[in-house]
């Protein structure tokens, strides 16, 4: 989350009674994350004290948005614990605030766990596993945004700030996903609907339970393999290194896998999509290091710590 537009509280107001949320009490912008413009809004209605996000959308488009709003409605509707968007007298649910498309959804109980153990790993994995499965019958269609045709386009944008070394490992890596892509074995892998940004602050815990999940504004459709990766990526590595937990790597599939088993092929291609995952974000971390959108709130990551944990996923794979 970041602060790019700048909201007044009168027109966080006006926006809150159109839909019917109570009186505006508080707004505090966020600060952290990179893609949107986020508020934390609090309403009194009826004496009760309500808590919702505000989110304007800086790069995805009107057009564009239906797909992730309605993915959270269709999720919740099957009793995924993800944010419901808020809708206005006429239904619906995607509106504008200072000329941006924006939406209202309910701020989610819990807080998120940085440093996971084997048990919030499991609860996760058989979460994953729940969406993936929840997300079948979803009937609208939007590929990856930032999938294997978006790294061919950033990674020439990216490659003149990086080192000789490190120029010569992403195109290395490229080329070597472009041709994964081409087999048929990828081709053969289950996919719809994906979060595809999983990691340990989108998601929620309560009282040791998993509460939430958030931030589907990333989402698309993909091979869950690929969701199921990125998600691995990050909930159950060492952060200083990259280098993969066993214990957790083991809760995380084995509960995924207790609610979808993962097919043959899968199983095959996981390593390679393990090193996909972290590909992905490191193309986008460079990307808005070195070619960052100025912001009122803003936090790059540091690209570095995706390069570590592609080099660990290759290591691993004998690259």
């Amino acid at each position: 989350m970041a602060v790019f537009t700048e909201v007044s509280r009168e027109e966080a107001a006006t926006l809150m009674q159109q839909l019917g949320l109570g009186r505006l009490t508080d707004m505090v912008g966020c600060a952290g994350g990179i893609e949107n413009t986020n508020y934390f809004v609090s309403t009194e209605r009826d004496g009760q004290r309500l808590e919702w996000v505000l989110t304007l959308f800086e790069r995805l488009t009107h057009a564009q948005l239906p797909f992730y709003l309605h993915l959270m409605k269709h999720l919740a509707g099957k009793g995924i614990p993800v944010p419901d968007p808020q809708a206005d007298a006429s239904g619906q649910i995607l509106h504008t605030v200072r000329g941006k498309p924006a939406a209202v959804v309910n701020r989610l109980r819990g807080a998120s766990v940085l440093d996971p153990g084997p048990a919030h790993c499991a609860q996760v994995g058989a979460m994953l596993a729940r969406m993936h499965l929840a997300a079948q019958d979803y009937p609208r269609q939007q590929p990856n945004l930032r999938g294997l045709a978006w790294w061919n386009e950033t990674v020439p944008v990216v490659l003149p700030h990086l080192q000789p070394q490190q120029a010569a490992l992403l195109q290395d890596e490229l080329a070597y996903q472009n041709a994964v892509a081409a087999s048929d074995a990828y081709r053969r892998l289950p996919r719809g609907p994906v979060h595809a940004d999983l990691f340990r602050d989108n998601v929620m815990f309560d009282d040791g339970r998993l509460s939430g999940v958030f931030d589907f504004y990333f989402a698309g459709c993909d091979t869950w393999l690929f969701d199921l990766s990125v998600t691995l990526n990050d909930w159950c590595i060492d952060l200083a290194s990259g280098a993969a937990d066993a214990a957790r790597t083991q809760a995380l599939l084995q509960a995924y896998e207790a609610v979808r088993p993962l097919t043959a092929e899968e199983r095959a291609l996981l390593p390679a999509l393990r090193r996909a995952g972290a590909l992905r974000f490191w193309i986008s971390r460079l990307w808005d290091w070195y070619l960052p959108r100025p912001a009122s709130v803003l936090k790059p990551h540091d690209p570095t710590h995706f390069e570590r944990v592609l080099r660990a996923r290759r290591a691993e794979a004998g690259a």
